[in-house]
């Protein structure tokens, strides 16, 4: 018997689970006030952007994954805003920059996440603006028990924001000190912009407060508060330089989240449907297509064999991605090849006994001049802690170092059967200078494009970044359905793989499945800045224990041991045939919580 740190939460009217307790509270506090899981959902993205405000914000991006209870099929909302008009390769050679920085204003794509989250609650929600807002305006006004780590996240960028980002102290220093941990802390000129949004919203149905609310946002005083900060500001970056951004008002009211279908692949008795290559989902997909050759039934997931089957495959997998993924609207991607069994079985020949040190996309006719300036970009890391690196967008430091931050994850069921999972993240003050009338900064997700024509990553205007960001909805023959994700920027299929092989294969419950040890690899480019690859690096929990790491060491993998606990922060949610709702929460970093009856 297995044990875990908490138990898998059961219940029949809705299950709620995120990387921080208070939100998934609020979640379940719309389903008890008679929302559904949508009202949740957009209650839940908004909270985050108060509760863990150094991992998402109001001006980052969310991919969103959903079925309604209505018996449609599986959708993909893509929140993922789009490169500014004037964000051209040309003007960044201009500045003499050779990679999009990593931190600052010039990263900024369109903001994606509100107009998400509003299209989301138009067109599934029940509730009105009013009361899915107003958990985030109160925890902004009345302060929340400030987490440790954005504690920790001010204090890294502090001397930053009083030399560099002047605009960011009044909200993250008050009274020009860092805030301690657990402290009350409030941030009352966001809660105030929430405010006027609602205000400007006025009367009417429910849908038209919602449409002048994305207007207020697209075009009103949002957008010209940003559009001024950008043309106005010249502050520092990550490059070392100062420069103004590109993001304007034009550039916000052309933009809106759009609705598309999910990729998926079939696996065993499973579909799984993900984003596709606009984001890394496909990765999973491509990973199980692998996968799919070998008994995974009969090797326990605790022998070294199966690590090493599992993390062989993510460096094939990712370094397909490195080679094809991007926009859609803007490059072709094969992905009907990369997912066919011809090709999968001739990419799994290349798995033998021994750990690959070498970065192997697959070269498809056609594609052989692309796949060859991709690994012309490929940087190998120099500084081997790089390997420890599990987050998102760079933060902004004054001494030339760089730290990875984070982001957040939620799913949700309701009792009629509704449920979401998304992946908010971007918009944090150590990434970006705070707008101070708006009380929040803007994005960095454009680091992820690259500065070399002929790529599919490379910069466009108009183009979406290939994000991280990857929530998974999967559905099996028999009617289960399953929704999880994490954060952990290029480890997150990685983690939820773990997850999901070990819930199919092994008969581990939700719960057992996220407590157990966790690894991932470190072999392919990271997305973001400085870009670096750990050739044949993997990086395993010291809890997968000596025999594990020992073996894997024996056949040629660079193994770095992450302390146990240390590694992933999943959640989980499920509905069974007959209507049992499911939800687990991992005890890393003590903030996620399940919740529901």
């Amino acid at each position: 018997m297995m044990f875990t740190t908490r138990p898998e939460i059961r219940g029949t009217f809705g299950v709620v689970t995120s990387t921080h307790w208070i939100a998934s509270g609020v979640g379940m506090a719309m389903l008890e006030r008679g929302g559904n899981a949508f009202d949740a959902a957009v209650a839940i993205g908004f909270v985050l952007q108060i509760v863990e405000p150094h991992l998402c914000g109001p001006a980052g991006e969310v991919p969103i994954i959903f079925r309604s209870a209505r018996g449609d099929k599986p959708t993909v909302l893509c929140g993922q805003g789009v490169a500014p008009a004037a964000a051209t390769i040309e003007h960044m050679r201009s500045m003499n920059l050779d990679m999009v920085p990593g931190s600052g204003l010039i990263a900024a794509v369109v903001p994606g996440s509100f107009d998400a989250w509003m299209t989301l609650l138009r067109d599934h929600g029940s509730m009105r603006l009013a009361d899915v807002l107003e958990p985030a305006i109160h925890y902004a006004e009345a302060g929340h028990p400030l987490l440790p780590g954005v504690s920790r996240a001010i204090a890294d960028v502090a001397e930053a924001f009083r030399k560099e980002w002047p605009t960011s102290a009044p909200t993250w220093l008050p009274n020009n000190e860092v805030p301690t941990p657990h402290q009350l802390f409030r941030n009352p000129t966001l809660a105030a912009t929430w405010r006027r949004i609602l205000s400007e919203a006025g009367e009417g149905t429910r849908e038209q407060q919602i449409e002048r609310a994305r207007a207020t946002w697209s075009s009103g005083f949002v957008a010209e508060a940003i559009d001024r900060f950008c043309r106005t500001q010249e502050l520092m970056d990550a490059s070392g330089e100062r420069h103004k951004g590109l993001l304007t008002g034009d550039d916000m009211a052309k933009w809106q989240a759009t609705y598309e279908s999910p990729q998926t692949f079939r696996y065993h008795d499973w579909t799984f449907h993900k984003t596709g290559p606009w984001g890394q989902g496909p990765v999973l997909l491509q990973t199980l297509s692998l996968l799919a050759g070998y008994d995974l039934s009969k090797l326990p997931a605790t022998e070294p064999e199966f690590a090493h089957l599992v993390l062989e495959a993510l460096k094939l997998a990712f370094a397909d991605r490195e080679a094809y993924y991007g926009d859609p609207n803007f490059t072709k991607i094969p992905l009907d090849a990369l997912l066919s069994e011809s090709y999968a079985a001739e990419r799994r020949k290349l798995i033998g006994h021994n750990a690959s040190h070498e970065l192997r996309p697959g070269v498809l006719p056609g594609f052989e001049a692309q796949v060859a300036k991709c690994l012309s970009m490929v940087r190998i890391a120099k500084n081997e802690s790089a390997g420890l690196g599990v987050g998102e967008p760079t933060m902004m430091h004054l001494k030339p170092t760089l730290k990875p931050g984070d982001t957040v994850h939620f799913d949700v069921i309701d009792r009629f059967g509704n449920m979401v999972s998304a992946t908010p993240s971007g918009g944090w003050p150590q990434s970006s200078p705070t707008i101070p009338e708006l009380g929040f900064a803007l994005n960095t997700r454009a680091q992820m494009f690259w500065l070399e024509p002929g790529l599919p990553g490379s910069l466009e205007p108009g183009k979406r970044p290939r994000t991280t960001l990857t929530p998974t909805l999967a559905t099996r023959d028999d009617g289960l359905s399953l929704i999880c994700g994490t954060p952990g920027g290029d480890q997150q299929d990685q983690w939820q793989l773990i997850l999901l092989l070990r819930y199919i294969h092994h008969g581990l419950d939700l719960q057992q499945a996220i407590d157990a040890p966790l690894f991932h690899s470190v072999h392919f480019p990271a997305s973001f800045y400085p870009r670096e690859a750990l050739l044949g690096t993997a990086v395993l929990e010291e809890s997968c224990g000596e025999k594990m790491i020992a073996e894997l060491k024996s056949r040629g993998h660079k193994v770095k041991v992450a302390p146990e606990w240390s590694a992933g922060r999943l959640t989980a949610a499920s509905r069974g045939t007959d209507g049992i709702l499911r939800a687990a929460a991992t005890p890393r970093l003590m903030q996620a919580y399940a919740v529901g009856r």
